[in-house]
């Protein structure tokens, strides 16, 4: 047990039996009235993301959430296959959970998978990963119609914005909160 107090971005909750986890969390304090934290929280398991207001001090229910260091070694069928960087168990997790998480995964890379009871959460990303274009069209310097920005196929099929001096070849630096263009590796 918790208060909301001790509310941090990524804790998982159980509310009304499932599991939900803070995304975003603002403790206020009017000038007139108590206290109150206004929270955006993810359910865990569908993904659905609601708005909810928290009395400040309320005691709440966390859940016990294993995070574990593994490494990513390769896709089977529609499966992903990782391995605890400790034990060297492997773990299969089904693509419904790893979700947009793909999009910036290769093999033999580091990732955090969280587990509740034995049951797979999600998988985390480094907040960026650094990959390679393997295909974009060549930029005109004259074309400013796309703001500077022309799409790139990363090494993985994703496909994302990046200024128009890029090449194949370049690897990139990429954010896996919103899968934008962060700079050059």
């Amino acid at each position: 047990m918790a208060t909301t107090n001790d509310l941090k971005n990524g804790l998982v909750m159980v509310i009304d039996g499932q599991l939900w986890q803070v995304v975003e969390f603002q403790h206020v304090k009017p000038g007139k009235g108590p206290a109150f934290v206004r929270t955006k929280i993810k359910n865990v398991l569908s993904g659905k993301t609601v708005d909810r207001t928290f009395n400040a001090g309320i005691k709440i229910e966390t859940a016990t959430v294993d995070r574990r260091d593994m490494t990513y070694l390769y896709r089977d069928g529609d499966d992903y296959v990782f391995m605890d960087t400790t034990t060297y168990d492997q773990l299969t997790v089904p693509a419904e959970i790893v979700g947009d998480t793909a999009h910036f995964m290769i093999e033999n890379q580091d990732v955090m998978v969280s587990q509740h009871d034995g049951q797979v959460l999600f998988v985390e990303l480094p907040a960026t990963v650094t990959l390679e274009i393997t295909h974009t069209e060549p930029g005109l310097q004259g074309d400013r119609s796309s703001a500077g920005t022309k799409p790139a196929t990363l090494e993985t099929g994703y496909e994302i914005q990046v200024p128009l001096f890029m090449e194949e070849g370049t690897r990139v630096k990429v954010d896996t909160r919103d899968g934008s263009y962060s700079g050059r590796a």
